[in-house]
């Protein structure tokens, strides 16, 4: 089963809920079988490495951790506004996604 998202790679998005609430970031993964989207310089979450072999660092690394996709909003690049996305089709067969606020494509 494919799930579909309203965000893709490379969106801007503003988060909705949450410790980074009213915060905006770039997309830099999505993954439609969690559900989740990996946002850039949010949600940072310390890992504790091991060292894996003589002479590796171990220590504390801290990355972004994956935000469900129902909790950010995509920004329209033409009317830098948290916005709903919409779809539309063409009378060719092809499908646009849209902005639900200036109607405008993404």
């Amino acid at each position: 089963m494919n799930k579909k998202l309203h965000v893709k790679k490379d969106d801007t998005v503003l988060i909705i809920s949450g410790d980074d609430r009213g915060k905006k970031g770039k997309v830099l993964e999505v993954s439609p079988k969690e559900g989740k989207v990996i946002v850039e310089g949010r949600n940072i979450v310390k890992k504790h490495i091991k060292p894996r072999r003589m002479g590796d660092p171990g220590g504390i690394i801290e990355s972004a951790g994956a935000i469900y996709a129902c909790k950010v909003m995509v920004i329209c690049p033409q009317c830098n506004k948290p916005t709903r996305v919409g779809y539309k089709k063409f009378a060719d067969g092809t499908k646009s996604r849209i902005c639900k606020r200036c109607g405008e494509a993404m």
